[in-house]
């Protein structure tokens, strides 16, 4: 099973990764694939129960590739971690199949709390660079968050989230266009949403000042 998954991270890199130019390149170069191999090791002698093992292996990894991944931590198949510098996955955490998440990233906890304490992300996930999921919440399938969002609350399927705290922009339920997938300018803006609505309501309200001085 463990190379099975292995396989499904390697393919992700080239589904995902125009710069991926061959098998060879992939395991030479990728850091985020490095990782995820040695996260897949690491969590098996996690689930044979040892524990102080596979944290030394996890600490291995973090030096070699900067990239912080808990032995217990659940990840599906299909895990791509692009670039990959900071990113850090907490032990409870529990990631589904086909994620894709950039540099910088947590999925951590937000206090001293035990058991589940970390995220739980569904299928088919982008996480943006510098992006913050915390606590114990739910990323719904085939959802997207925009880089440097900090994300605190359950969000729906098919959804994409913005800004700080995360706002959950819905898409009428319906998945991302498969063509936007990987686009972090597709986002939408809801700050400067609402610096245009409340750009139009001054207007309005200098529109009403105006004809009220026409009337005296």
């Amino acid at each position: 099973m463990m190379f099975k998954y292995i396989k499904a991270d390697i393919k992700a890199i080239f589904e995902r990764d125009p710069a991926a130019n061959n098998i060879l390149e992939v395991l030479l170069t990728y850091a985020g694939l490095h990782a995820i191999i040695i996260h897949r090791f690491s969590h098996f002698l996690y689930k044979l129960g040892l524990r102080t093992i596979p944290r030394f292996i996890s600490q291995i990894a973090r030096f070699l590739t900067g990239i912080e991944i808990h032995p217990g931590a659940k990840i599906g198949k299909g895990f791509f971690i692009d670039h990959g510098a900071g990113v850090v996955i907490g032990e409870t955490t529990e990631i589904g199949d086909n994620v894709t998440i950039y540099q910088g990233v947590t999925l951590g906890g937000t206090g001293k709390e035990k058991g589940k304490r970390h995220p739980t992300i569904g299928d088919n996930v982008l996480i943006g660079a510098g992006a913050k999921v915390l606590g114990a919440i739910t990323i719904g399938n085939n959802s997207k968050i925009g880089a440097g969002s900090v994300v605190l609350k359950d969000v729906p399927e098919n959804s994409t989230v913005v800004g700080i705290p995360g706002r959950v922009i819905r898409r009428e339920g319906k998945p991302l266009p498969p063509e936007t997938e990987l686009s972090h300018t597709d986002l939408p803006d809801p700050i400067g949403e609402a610096l245009r609505e409340a750009q139009q309501k001054l207007k309005e309200i200098e529109e009403r000042c105006r004809k009220m001085h026409g009337l005296q």
